[in-house]
């Protein structure tokens, strides 16, 4: 079950979903709109091996935006940090970024109960687009969990995605054993 608007305003009022910054304003009728953060990376790279650290590249994006190149992945991130204590985030692209083209997940989009930060965006283009921080990337849906968490996101102590941060996130895939 998808959060209404309104749902979702009571569970910030409970302080079960935390957006920060929040505007009313972007609260639309069963997601919240998210921002692109002023920070992009890629990978130093062009060849990524999945067993070992894939360092990258943070940089700004210029007042006068950046332009994305296809066959390139940037890793993005959301102006808003937002804590979810009660139901299971999903980051969706708005359909207006899916127009022009920009995808905003390769296959991250699904969040974990007790998720506390700003979301790294995969970010790839089917042509070249001007992109800009603050412009509108994506939205966030919250669905209701079935059953008690034993272990929230935020408290395990694996977890490889919990330091805050406003810069974009490399996979942190070599830190598994295979």
């Amino acid at each position: 079950m998808i959060l209404s608007d309104k749902r979702i305003l009571e569970e910030i009022e409970k302080g079960t979903i935390v957006i920060s910054p929040y505007d009313r304003k972007f609260l639309g009728t069963n997601s919240y709109d998210v921002h692109l953060g002023k920070y992009l990376a890629t990978y130093k790279d062009r060849v990524l091996d999945a067993r070992r650290h894939n360092e990258i590249v943070h940089f700004e994006i210029p007042e006068e935006g950046f332009i994305l190149q296809p066959n390139t992945l940037y890793l993005g991130v959301t102006l808003e940090y937002t804590e979810t204590h009660a139901h299971v985030p999903f980051l969706e692209g708005k359909s207006s970024t899916g127009r022009l083209g920009i995808d905003i997940h390769a296959t991250a989009g699904k969040g974990d109960v007790g998720f506390c930060n700003t979301w790294t965006l995969e970010i790839s283009c089917a042509q070249p687009v001007r992109i800009y921080a603050g412009m509108p990337i994506g939205q966030l849906i919250y669905f209701a969990v079935e059953g008690d968490v034993e272990t929230f996101y935020n408290k395990k102590g694996d977890a490889k995605y919990n330091g805050r941060t406003v810069r974009p996130v490399e996979s942190m895939m070599w830190k598994n054993v295979f």
